[in-house]
């Protein structure tokens, strides 16, 4: 991959050179299997259980590590 390498100019020098954009141009695809996660779950009881878990950080009581909340959610 070819970086673009950009001359600038920076307090207390002359000139300086700054890397540029590091992403490869593009749109994402959309369709597959990617965020579809009320298609791939069946029961009612599944999706509930897949937000619980995604969503324990702000709702439940039970804190691991050290980031807790003050206030309750």
């Amino acid at each position: 991959m070819d970086y673009k390498v950009e001359e600038k100019s920076a307090p207390g020098r002359n000139k300086v050179e700054v890397l540029g954009a590091t992403f490869e141009a593009g749109k994402p695809e959309i369709g597959g299997e990617d965020g579809r996660w009320r298609q791939k779950l069946d029961t009612r009881e599944e999706k509930l259980k897949y937000l619980q878990t995604g969503e324990r950080y702000w709702y439940s009581k039970e804190w691991f590590g050290s980031e807790k909340r003050k206030n309750p959610a």
